[in-house]
């Protein structure tokens, strides 16, 4: 008897994710590949869903962090889920055709195509970040590839997780989309299933043991982790303009976003003026911290006492905390909130653990550099980014960070706007992931592009049959003439 019989044995949950995958994979066979009639009535009824459970899924996600603006919840959770679910319905059609392939001179008059196909059973793991959002955006291109669909939400919002698993039993038979519960015993044995492709977003450090538990199974995986995305500010940029996208993009969640930037390149001389610009921004969005609807709570204790952790790592080693708010960082609300003031760290070394691992909240370290190359340098000596944000003009300074980076993706002039756009593909490289989704991208991800090639009646390739002699040898020399 192996390891995971015997645990299901004791843990009936197992039992039942187990027959759940079964039931899947069992359905897939019988209907690999579904019309799109069917897959557009699944995205309708996601779709339909979602807006039914929109005014739900903002309460559960609030309760889940102790407070989150309604607001934050609707744009990054719902309205992305719907905008995706819709794209994706105007342009099914043309993504499931098959599609010709050019043919080699000596092998017309036959012709080669590129069939689109289901993979079969596909695994999300999703965060707690954007609970909604990251787990039915990959489950939409899952299921406009055509494929079934297991979802594992994070305990970490367990209301939410709740909501959604209810919802999908009400609006999808089991062999079409689930969703299972659990803790991390039950997420080690989800990632442990033989999924057809398997897709996980959120550490890195978790995300390593995801893709070797799925070498076990030779399941492919789509891997969306974080890092350290920086900013840049070139010589020439707008510091009021910048710093407002900045404060956006950094206390949109109070920094639990994963391309959230995590700290930012400012030339020397405008360290200053950069400061100011911050807390006029900060002060403009956030007028006040304590009592503020607007700011989001850290969504637990164990992670608002790591954030705690960083700030006094890098004062201990020398670096300047400067709020950001005139309430200091005692604002944001009263004990128990898990409301975290924001703050600049001025002058960081890469001994501090704040410049080490992923913030994951509003503290933004300030680094000063004095020759744009430097602060390419920088980034390069460090793994890949998820996202890079450069804030400057258009000219030879851009090209030259676009040109000299390697990150997942990239917003000029503002922050995480790129992931918002179905037409361009979403993910890591390195330690930041592999892979991609995202509109099309998505559906190719959980496809396989099959080669047909399509043979004539009359071929020549027959000269190429045995008994060999000098007809081949003809052909041979003719073959390399004209490929």
């Amino acid at each position: 008897m192996n390891a995971f019989v015997r645990e299901q044995i004791l843990d009936p949950s197992l039992v039942r994710m187990r027959e759940a995958f079964d039931r899947q994979r069992a359905a897939f066979g019988t209907d690999m590949s579904p019309s799109r009639a069917v897959r557009i009535d699944r995205l309708d009824r996601l779709l339909a869903m979602t807006q039914r459970i929109a005014p739900a899924i903002e309460r559960a996600v609030s309760a889940d962090f102790g407070h989150r603006p309604a607001q934050v919840t609707r744009l990054a959770d719902v309205m992305m889920v719907q905008a995706a679910i819709k794209h994706a319905r105007r342009r099914l059609g043309a993504w499931m055709k098959a599609r010709r392939a050019p043919t080699a001179l000596a092998f017309r008059p036959g012709f080669g195509r590129i069939v689109p196909q289901p993979v079969g059973v596909v695994g999300v793991v999703s965060p707690w970040n954007y609970p909604y959002q990251l787990a039915m955006g990959p489950a939409i291109a899952a299921i406009g590839a055509g494929n079934r669909v297991m979802i594992k939400p994070s305990e970490l919002t367990p209301r939410l997780a709740e909501l959604m698993r209810e919802a999908v039993a009400e609006h999808f038979a089991p062999e079409e989309l689930t969703v299972v519960t659990g803790g991390a015993e039950l997420g080690t044995a989800f990632v442990a299933l033989p999924f057809d492709h398997l897709l996980f977003t959120g550490s890195t450090a978790v995300g390593r043991q995801v893709a070797m538990a799925a070498a076990a199974n030779l399941t492919p995986v789509t891997l969306e982790l974080g890092g350290k995305s920086p900013a840049i500010l070139g010589a020439d940029a707008d510091l009021e303009r910048a710093a407002s996208r900045l404060v956006m993009g950094k206390l949109f969640n109070a920094g639990q976003t994963c391309i959230a930037p995590d700290y930012v390149a400012v030339p020397r001389g405008a360290v200053g003026p950069f400061v100011e610009a911050m807390r006029r921004a900060v002060a403009k969005q956030y007028p006040r911290l304590a009592g503020n609807p607007d700011y989001t709570s850290i969504v637990s204790d164990r992670h608002f006492a790591r954030l705690q952790a960083l700030l006094a790592d890098a004062r201990q080693r020398g670096a300047r905390v400067v709020p950001l708010h005139a309430e200091g960082m005692g604002g944001g609300g009263g004990s128990g909130t898990r409301m975290l003031a924001p703050a600049l760290v001025l002058e960081p070394s890469e001994d501090m653990s704040i410049m080490q691992e992923e913030i994951f909240g509003p503290l933004l370290p300030v680094l000063a550099y004095d020759t744009l190359d430097e602060a390419i340098s920088y980034i390069n000596r460090h793994d890949r980014p998820l996202a890079l944000y450069w804030f400057g003009g258009a000219g030879a300074d851009r090209d030259k960070v676009l040109a000299g980076t390697l990150s997942g993706g990239v917003t000029l002039n503002d922050c995480m706007w790129h992931f918002g756009q179905e037409e361009l593909p979403f993910g890591g490289i390195g330690a930041s992931g592999m892979g991609a989704y995202h509109g099309a991208f998505g559906f190719r991800t959980f496809s396989k592009e099959k080669p047909v090639f399509h043979q004539s009646k009359l071929s020549g390739t027959a000269l190429l049959r045995p008994p060999y002699g000098r007809t081949f040898e003809r052909m041979s020399r003719l073959l390399k003439l004209i490929t």
